[in-house]
Order: C-alpha cells, then sequence, then structure tokens
C-alpha cells in the first residue's frame, strides 16, 4: 500500500511540473501559442508567397503571441502595404508590426 502511495506522489508531482513547463510568461511562449504562431506564420507567408506583387524571398515574417512582425525589403510602397493588409487578413492575426523597407 505504501509503494502504491509513493507511485501516486510521484506521478502526481511529475504531471505537476509538466503542466507548470508548458505555460506561458510575459516573455516566454507556451506549447499552445508557440503552435497557434507557427500557423499564423505559416498563412502569412503563404499569404504573401501567392501575391505575384511581392518578392516573398526578401520579407521575412515571425509571430509573437498573434502579433505579426514583417521585416526586410520590396520595391514599392504600394508593396509594404499590400504585405500588411495581406497579414492583418489572415485569421488570428491581433495586429500586424510591418517593418518593411522599399529597396531603391
Amino acid at each position: 500500500m505504501k509503494t502504491l502511495q509513493y507511485f501516486t506522489s510521484i506521478l502526481t508531482i511529475v504531471a505537476l511540473l509538466f503542466v507548470i513547463g508548458c505555460g506561458s510568461t510575459a516573455s516566454r511562449q507556451g506549447t499552445g501559442e508557440y503552435f497557434d504562431d507557427s500557423v499564423i506564420t505559416a498563412k502569412v507567408k503563404t499569404a504573401i508567397f501567392n501575391e505575384p506583387q511581392l518578392k516573398s524571398l526578401d520579407i521575412s515574417v515571425e509571430t509573437f503571441r498573434g502579433v505579426v512582425q514583417l521585416s526586410g525589403f520590396v520595391k514599392s510602397e504600394a508593396s509594404v502595404q499590400k504585405a500588411g493588409s495581406l497579414a492583418k487578413g489572415v485569421p488570428g492575426v491581433k495586429s500586424v508590426d510591418n517593418n518593411l523597407s522599399v529597396k531603391y
């Protein structure tokens, strides 16, 4: 009986540590948030790739807690605006930090 209680206690402690380890903090994403942001990043990259006006290899996309950051170079101010509007149109995007620069 004592062995069963000991085993149950250890299992409970391990489960609690696992749950705490997967939680998020102000500067670190939890497992679920990381997965969600990965999906958002992939969808934004796909939207940009499918837009013939944009050269997608020069645009970097990163997502943290639903906030998408665009960086890199494009050919015109219209391309900056187009990339931003495409990113905003992706489900799950809370906001977009558009740091794209026009390359002359």
